[in-house]
């Protein structure tokens, strides 16, 4: 990249074939990052619009996870389709700008990343994607339904009659719990690229074994709605994924060091 007069060069070691990204004036940059932040501020609007016409599905997809109590949710303010109506825009709109987003911001970027740099990133990305994916369908599909069964249970053991459950707190509730899961699957991902780039050793990890189980605990017991099944549905997944980083890294480790314990090639024809 060049600044003014100034250019600022690879480092030793780094090949020029290693960038896309040429030397360019400094204006010219915050020219492009003016045009990523525009497209990016643009597509989200356009999301947030698009979603408007399937807002009433969504609806029905986030009640269905309460199938036994269906016809206790309801509305008690003129106001709570609206309320409704701007989460769904805000989380949905967003979810479904988010591809077009990482576009923009990665075409700009990735030229001034090296090879190996831009790889980390790709392959981070996907999987960050699958287990995301991974803990929406563990909340949707798994948790929801067994956390309002047993606050059912718990609720007629106690004898308390719950005949109305309010719109919005039922909706805020599964947002939260699914973006929570998303989210917390997130977490061995973080770890598997310390430990990939070798911030962390898998000898960390192993030796804080106990450590990250009680830290993984408290974080499913601070996300997920307050009812224990739920909490171990998320800690047990994110526990083997955690165990499942520390094999991933070890095997990196190992085949770095055969890698450095190779011997350097020589020239058979120098005496």
């Amino acid at each position: 990249m060049k600044i003014g007069r100034f250019s600022l060069k690879p480092k030793s070691g780094m090949g020029a074939e290693d960038y896309d990204d040429p030397p360019r004036p400094f204006l010219e940059h915050l020219i492009e990052l003016r045009d990523c932040v525009i497209h990016c501020a643009v597509v989200w609007v356009l999301c947030e619009i698009a979603i408007l016409p399937f807002a009433p599905r969504i609806t029905q997809w986030l009640m269905a996870p309460a199938q036994q109590a269906q016809s206790m949710i309801q509305g008690l303010t003129w106001t709570a389709g609206f309320d409704i109506l701007l989460k769904i825009m805000l989380w949905g709109g967003t979810a479904l700008s988010l591809p077009f987003l990482l576009f923009f911001i990665f075409r700009f970027v990735f030229p001034g990343l090296k090879r190996g740099e831009r790889t980390i990133i790709v392959f981070s990305l996907c999987t960050s994607t699958v287990l995301f994916g991974g803990g929406v369908w563990m909340a949707y599909e798994q948790t929801l339904n067994i956390a309002f069964r047993v606050l059912q249970q718990v609720n007629a053991w106690m004898g308390v009659k719950v005949e109305i459950l309010t719109l919005d707190q039922h909706v805020e509730i599964v947002i939260k719990t699914i973006i929570a899961f998303g989210l917390a699957f997130q977490l061995p991902l973080l770890l598997l690229v310390l430990g990939w780039i070798g911030i962390i050793p898998s000898e960390v990890l192993r030796t804080r074994r106990r450590l990250a189980i009680v830290i993984i605990f408290v974080i499913a017991m601070v996300l997920t709605p307050p009812d224990p099944v739920s909490q171990v549905l998320m800690a047990l997944p994110m526990c083997i994924l955690y165990e499942a980083c520390i094999w991933i890294i070890r095997l990196r480790e190992l085949a770095r060091g055969k890698t450095k314990e190779e011997p350097a090639p020589t020239d058979g024809g120098e005496a």
